[in-house]
């Protein structure tokens, strides 16, 4: 009932702020939903409101997302990323730094503690951030109450990931990182888009749905495009907190992160469609996860358009093998 309440509320809000009515705001809610599968939250991310009909048909919805995404990244494949121990074997020659899982231990599990001062604690089967924080292994009492607190609760610890001088004067607070979707087909890899992920300066990610901001990247130059943007449509030109100007900022090794991704989609290619998440460090890039079906929100967001032009070249692609 809570949930009803408040998207009411945000139906009035947006309806009042554009000067639209809230009843035929709701009915075109209704229609894009019944019958082109867009969500209450792709009809407002997208602005669906000030946008013409042939100006939303280029927008990749969520049903056309999951319709996309059983073709080319089936579900049987789903635990290869979301089960984080699966993906951390998996591409354990890219990730670039130590971890733990329950499973390797306490003689593993003191070694990690020993070597790392601060770590980060991560869900094995989380999304979206969720439940990652940073611990002090002087914290850590007794090893083996807490590697069976580990087992418990399904966590797994990793080396805090030293972000690169450079990328520190945006956002200093989290670790922002690049994510890059890439598509694998007969053999060859090709890096479909690119979006710098940046903190707000409050929180530790810079995840987009816990208040970061996206930023587009020039892929052939490796430098950021216009204004960053966050999920409730904010425009910011400087970072709020470092003042530091987006537009033409240079990623340091960018080159590198593309090389690194390309390399990394075909590791497994059944699973053709994939989204990296990429750090930089003073030493290069690292691998910090890869995402089975990475949204398509926060292109689309990002740049203020539809990308269905994505998805049309890998079905295109598909069909020519």
């Amino acid at each position: 009932m809570k949930r009803i309440i408040d998207y009411i509320k945000r139906i009035h809000e947006v309806a009042y702020k554009n000067g639209k009515s809230t009843l035929i705001m709701t009915i075109d809610i209704g229609i894009w939903y019944i019958f082109y599968g867009a969500t209450l939250t792709d009809y407002f991310n997208y602005e669906f409101y000030n946008k013409s009909f042939k100006e939303r048909k280029k927008y990749a919805v969520v049903r056309t997302q999951n319709k996309f995404y059983e073709k080319v990244s089936p579900s049987k494949y789903k635990e290869y990323f979301t089960v984080k121990p699966n993906f951390l074997k998996n591409f354990k020659d890219y990730i670039g730094r130590d971890y733990y899982t329950y499973d390797m231990g306490i003689d593993k599990l003191k070694e990690f503690l020993s070597k790392n001062k601060e770590f980060m604690v991560k869900p094995i089967d989380g999304l979206g951030g969720a439940g990652v924080c940073k611990v002090s292994s002087k914290s850590i009492k007794n090893i083996e109450e807490y590697r069976n607190k580990l087992e418990n609760e399904r966590l797994f610890l990793e080396e805090l990931i030293k972000q690169n001088k450079k990328m520190n004067t945006l956002c200093a607070s989290s670790v922002n990182t690049i994510r890059m979707m890439t598509f694998v087909n007969n053999g060859k890899s090709e890096l479909l888009y690119a979006v710098l992920r940046v903190g707000n300066g409050s929180c530790e990610v810079d995840n987009f749905h816990k208040g970061g901001m996206g930023v587009s990247i020039d892929t052939k130059r490796g430098i950021l495009k216009g204004s960053a943007i966050d999920k409730d449509l904010n425009e910011y030109k400087r970072h709020p907190q470092t003042k530091i100007m987006f537009d033409k900022f240079e990623i340091p090794y960018f080159k590198e992160a593309k090389d690194l991704v390309l390399k990394c989609a075909l590791v497994n290619q059944n699973i053709q469609v994939v989204g990296w998440d990429v750090a930089i460090t003073d030493k290069g890039p690292v691998l910090v996860e890869g995402n089975r079906r990475p949204g398509f929100d926060i292109v689309q967001v990002v740049s203020r358009r539809g990308r269905m032009d994505i998805m049309y070249h890998v079905l295109n692609n598909l069909n020519k093998r």
